[in-house]
């Protein structure tokens, strides 16, 4: 089986879902969307399977989403597709695909609804919230 997270080191929901994951007894495929963004077709891709549009899939924070004017709603997918594709910092993060099914993981602990062994057991979040499963 593959679990495949689109992964932001630096980033700490990103890092407590990689460890859930990892705490599952699962070895994801971690792709660093930020060095190898996928394609225009796989963030469609994956929006789609998330149950989520373009505009959702946005990350506002810390990033130049304001600056380029993406709060504008006149504009439609592919200008956001292209946005994204100038600033992959803008596809929020992390995305996790499983054999059951595609998640934006915020809060990290969405992973769980798709990961094939979620009784992960006790788990505590770097910021020291205890999640049990």
């Amino acid at each position: 089986m593959t679990i495949t997270i689109y992964h932001n080191p630096d980033c700490g929901t990103s890092r407590n879902t990689l460890a859930m994951i990892r705490q599952s007894g699962e070895e994801p495929e971690v792709i660093l969307y930020l060095e190898t963004p996928p394609s225009r077709d796989k963030i469609r891709e994956l929006v789609a399977a998330a149950g989520l549009t373009v505009r959702q899939a946005l990350r506002q924070k810390d990033t130049p989403f304001a600056s380029l004017g993406l709060d504008d709603p006149a504009l439609d997918d592919e200008a956001l597709l292209d946005a994204i594709e100038g600033h992959p910092i803008l596809l929020n993060r992390p995305i996790v695909v499983t054999p059951k099914g595609v998640r934006l993981c915020r809060p990290s602990e969405v992973v769980l609804e798709i990961l094939p062994n979620p009784d992960i057991g006790p788990f505590t979040k770097e910021d020291g919230e205890v999640i049990v499963a």
